[in-house]
């Protein structure tokens, strides 16, 4: 925006070069001067004025460039610019301290809360901002968006900021994972492995055709050579847990996917959202209209599948031990019945858990779960793949 005040001071005999000029651009980029006409002029004056004698021929192209702008107030220039509304809304955002946090006091009840979203529902006829009661933004009120609470309702924010909303009110999108992702490590495909090593059989004879060909041209005469087959007989069950809190495993998640897929023949995968409920889907793209039930997938699934769920296993203990708790809708049965089911099913199944294990202790929800499989929650790495893998060949 400046390009006609250079040409200006050019015209005008003032020798700026493109460098002088470039300096300028870069110190008002540092906020150097804000709604000063003064401080702009003398910015401007000492980047590319380098000869006192140059002095009046830069104030004349100033003052030609530049004309009205001493008028101008800065709520002139506000009402003159088209700010995005989201910029304004990320402005708003509340942020607090540690101790400020500790003070807020959550509801302490899945169905208080619930109730309480009701009456505020019933209640509220216009917008608020920065309370902590109504449903707004940038408050400490348990609904709304860009605020804080330990316990509450996200609306109207697109993402997660403190991993703390019991419920989001708000239809989210979430994408496949990657299963041809090209492994950093092999180390994941050597762990999956083991799998394997005691899952091949013997069975029927198939052709050896290197043992055909060097026995033909031994003999002179087409002599056929077999071999037991060996195939991977394993059969695994794997639910994903995608979106939310496990965004920052993404990149994880996909490489043990694709181990996964080209390790195993006989591999059927799940997705699912912080916990299994009542229905699971093939492709995150339709997860809203084309779920599968999960009393279907128990049903299709024999004993003699391998099950292993992959999540951070965080997320509000209401989630997994109340019937409606789940984070996006209503759900008929709590989340903990049917992860049983899930066990009784498939006895021989693992949670893996991408967060570190010394955290896990500070999740009520990772705690609960991991009583729930009986202690067989592995932490995603080498060794813990490792010994989840031993677990499901007991």
């Amino acid at each position: 925006m400046y390009t006609g005040f250079f040409e200006t001071l050019r015209a005008a005999g003032v020798p700026v070069s493109l460098r002088e000029y470039l300096t300028f651009l870069e110190a008002l980029q540092t906020d150097l001067v804000r709604y000063d006409v003064d401080g702009f002029y003398y910015l401007a004056r000492s980047a590319m004025v380098k000869d006192e004698r140059h002095l009046d021929r830069f104030d004349q192209a100033f003052a030609h460039s530049f004309a009205g702008l001493e008028h101008i107030t800065p709520e002139q220039l506000f009402a003159q610019v088209d700010i995005p509304a989201d910029w304004l809304e990320k402005l708003a955002e509340k942020h607090l301290t540690e101790e400020e946090r500790a003070a807020i006091n959550g509801t302490g009840s899945f169905d208080k809360l619930m109730e309480l979203l009701k009456r505020r529902l019933a209640e509220q006829s216009k917008r608020h901002q920065g309370g902590s009661k109504w449903i707004g933004t940038a408050g400490t009120s348990p609904f709304g968006a860009y605020g804080y609470n330990p316990e509450g309702v996200r609306i109207g924010q697109d993402q997660s900021r403190h991993q703390r909303a019991v419920k989001v009110w708000d239809k989210r999108e979430f994408r496949n994972l990657d299963d041809t992702v090209e492994l950093g490590t092999r180390n994941i495909k050597v762990a999956l492995k083991r799998l394997r090593r005691w899952a091949r059989e013997g069975a029927a004879e198939e052709l050896d055709l290197d043992g055909t060909i060097r026995a033909t041209a031994e003999h002179g005469y087409l002599d056929v050579q077999t071999r037991p087959e060996r195939r991977n007989a394993v059969k695994v069950l794997l639910f994903l847990d995608v979106g939310g809190s496990m965004d920052p495993h993404v990149r994880l998640v996909e490489e043990l996917f694709s181990a996964a897929r080209a390790e195993f023949k006989h591999l059927e995968y799940y997705y699912f959202h912080n916990c299994v409920y009542e229905g699971v889907w093939r492709d995150n793209t339709r997860r809203w209209n084309a779920q599968t039930p999960t009393a279907e997938v128990l049903r299709t699934y024999g004993p003699d599948y391998r099950c292993i769920v992959v999540g951070d296993a965080a997320m509000s203990p209401y989630e997994v031990l109340y019937p409606g708790g789940a984070n996006e809708f209503m759900n008929a049965e709590a989340g903990q019945v049917w992860l049983q089911r899930l066990r009784e099913t498939w006895p021989a199944s693992v949670w893996i858990n991408p967060l570190p294990e010394a955290h896990w202790r500070y999740t009520q929800s990772v705690q609960i779960i991991a009583e729930i499989f009986e202690n067989a929650m592995f932490p995603m790495t080498l060794e813990g793949i490792t010994n989840a893998v031993r677990s499901l060949g007991r």
